[in-house]
């Protein structure tokens, strides 16, 4: 009965609603968010006096939600909103923190039957790359509550929920505790889980956290018939602390056997035998004990020697922990027991017990992450792109592959955002991936020429660049690896790139000849399908002996074929300082008809063809008249040249 008795009160009292003492402390290196909160939303919980902020600013993803009427109004502001998550196997939270300092992140969870179904999901979490915990809910009205302490090397964490096929994940509130890095030290890779955290003897029976706790551990209280308490008044002014901190509301209370001479026990049993637990005990002599009285104690693991003789200090507390993990057994027993010289039995105020996670999986390399965040940026990609990108590898980012070689961190190998609907140029982040090896963004529309930087990634075996709209020429060192046979080229389908300084030659001089066998328009209204106007603007000049400005003249222009309308040309009146513009002073001469010259000219970024007349007679100006529609239905400037003499 006694060895299930403090894991079994500790998983009941976790998911009850927590009550608190408060005092006023501060709250820096405190991190609060309600998961669901309405953007840019903000609170103080009336209970606790944390500060809680939306955490719609730490995810791309998930749906908010509100528990019950009647769960909402029983539990503390910040489990009555929760974040769903019906989409996606793995959704994740990043949230900024200070690299190699430590924190204690916790994680809560109220179902409240918040979808209608009163059916309790179960998921995973995870920390980063690697796997934290199973989330098992035993009631929709029970609040459930994880915590782990954890060193993070990055100046961010990634926490995900995965979706394990059991039900939509969800997750109510993420609350990140700034700790002493001189506190909970682990000799090994792993994280420290928390199993128990006890307040023992308590007097009151409430759950602590902050403001009583300067780190708001969650202190759950524990008494068992055993035992017998004993209790002070302290305060935390009144504590000479350590640099756990232990509350003095915790530490003002003791247990200590009921019968003086027995050992005081406290017993527990691992969730299987291959787990690693440390054990953190904390002391402090709550009694001012006269000058014939004496405590003093021994403390064992499993009836091995721990540490001793303790002699707890009146008002300060004092701590105790296995230097390295305890393992391997099938029940575990702290026993302590008065020495020969005490007169006094036992006491322990608190106790914490933490479950090593091995967190062994390193995540992708901090180099490529910032580059491929950079990338996912640059292009809105709207993919799977949350958490670590390559780790673990069952939720690797689509698109990605990556390298995990020994204890080095994963590199990103492979980038494929083919017919992604990608515009701009390439992306000069890409130029990070220094470990590229694939590289595929074919059937885009990405513009621009093909970027020098290409060519530095040495380890680049594959690149596809087909169906896009570069322009210019490839690389040619790009061009020299293909040859070599060391790097897999594909550039097709891109109409203006070239590969050579000859062919792009060629394909300018066909630019150019395509650009004057386009339609040059006069100012002037064509109907007809086969039709195709290349004059935008006819100007029609007379020379005069005074060069009098002429009115607009209207074109009408016999159709070409049968059943083709009439061209009429649009009324339009141009000045000779005009004329010079847009001929840019005459500057090319198309060709020369019986009745004036043809002049190349831009109006409003269009290519048209200029006629100035040279007499001025009726017969003159009809004549006039035909050739202009002839050049009205004219296909290209060479067919100009059928009708124009050329120069």
């Amino acid at each position: 009965m006694m060895r299930k008795s403090l894991h079994s009160l500790f998983l009941l009292l976790r998911t009850l609603t927590i009550v608190v003492m408060v005092q006023a402390q501060d709250q820096s290196g405190f991190i609060s968010l309600d998961c669901g909160l309405p953007e840019k939303s903000s609170y103080t919980e009336d209970t606790t006096g944390i500060n809680y902020i939306s955490d719609a600013n730490f995810i791309e993803t998930g749906v908010s939600k509100s528990v019950s009427p009647e769960d909402k109004a029983t539990h503390q502001k910040q489990l009555g909103y929760l974040r769903s998550f019906p989409n996606g196997a793995r959704n994740c939270y990043k949230i900024n923190v200070a690299s190699a300092t430590k924190y204690l992140i916790r994680a809560n969870f109220l179902y409240g039957n918040y979808d209608g179904l009163n059916e309790l999901p179960q998921f995973d979490l995870h920390l980063g790359a690697n796997f934290w915990e199973t989330v098992k809910l035993t009631n929709s009205s029970w609040g459930y509550t994880t915590e782990i302490i954890h060193t993070p090397s990055l100046d961010y964490v990634h926490i995900c929920l995965v979706n394990t096929e059991k039900g939509t994940p969800f997750i109510s509130a993420i609350e990140l505790r700034m700790l002493d890095n001189k506190t909970y030290d682990a000799q090994s890779s792993g994280s420290l889980a928390r199993f128990l955290r006890l307040d023992l003897g308590s007097i009151t029976n409430l759950t602590y956290r902050y403001k009583d706790d300067v780190y708001d551990r969650l202190w759950d209280p524990v008494n068992l018939k055993q035992w017998k308490q004993l209790s002070s008044t302290l305060s935390n002014d009144e504590l000479s602390q350590n640099h756990y901190k232990p509350p003095a509301v915790v530490m003002s209370t003791a247990a200590t056997p009921a019968n003086s001479s027995a050992s005081l026990d406290l017993m527990w049993e691992p969730n299987n035998v291959d787990e690693q637990y440390y054990v953190y005990m904390h002391f402090n002599e709550v009694q001012k004990l006269a000058a014939n009285q004496t405590r003093s104690f021994n403390v064992t693991m499993n009836g091995k020697f721990w540490f001793g003789p303790l002699v707890p200090s009146y008002q300060s507390t004092t701590t105790i922990y296995s230097p390295s993990a305890v393992t391997g057994a099938t029940n575990y027993t702290v026993s302590l027991f008065r020495t020969e010289k005490s007169s006094l039995p036992p006491i322990v105020n608190a106790i914490e017990i933490y479950v090593v996670k091995d967190f062994s999986q390193l995540e992708t390399h901090q180099d490529d992450v910032a580059a491929i965040t950079n990338i996912k940026d640059s292009y809105n990609v709207a993919r799977n792109w949350q958490g670590d990108p390559c780790a673990p590898i069952a939720y690797m980012w689509e698109g990605l592959n990556c390298s995990f070689e020994g204890k080095s961190s994963p590199r990103i190998t492979s980038l494929d955002l083919s017919s992604s609907e990608l515009t701009g140029q390439i992306s000069s982040y890409i130029s990070k991936l220094i470990m590229l090896q694939y590289l595929d963004l074919s059937n885009n529309s990405l513009s621009g020429s093909i970027p020098y930087f290409l060519t530095q990634l040495q380890s680049l075996k594959f690149l596809n660049l087909e169906n896009n709209n570069f322009t210019g020429l490839v690389p040619s060192e790009l061009l020299d690896r293909s040859k070599k046979g060391s790097l897999s080229l594909s550039v097709g389908q891109n109409p203006n790139l070239c590969t050579s300084a000859s062919s792009c030659n060629q394909h300018i001089e066909t630019i150019k000849k395509k650009k004057n066998n386009v339609a040059i328009p006069v100012v002037a209204s064509v109907v007809g399908v086969l039709v195709l106007l290349i004059i935008s603007a006819a100007a029609i000049i007379f020379s005069v002996k005074k060069r009098k400005p002429q009115a607009a003249v209207n074109i009408h222009v016999k159709p070409k074929y049968p059943n083709e309308p009439p061209i009429k040309a649009k009324q339009q009146q141009y000045s000779f300082n005009e004329l010079v513009n847009i001929t840019n002073n005459f500057e090319r001469l198309l060709g020369e008809g019986g009745f004036g010259k043809v002049y190349y000219g831009i109006i409003d970024d269009t290519e048209v063809a200029v006629k100035i007349l040279s007499a001025t007679s009726e017969h003159v100006y009809q004549q006039f008249l035909a050739e202009a529609s002839v050049v009205i239905i004219c296909k290209n400037v060479s067919n100009l040249e059928q009708h124009f003499k050329p120069l």
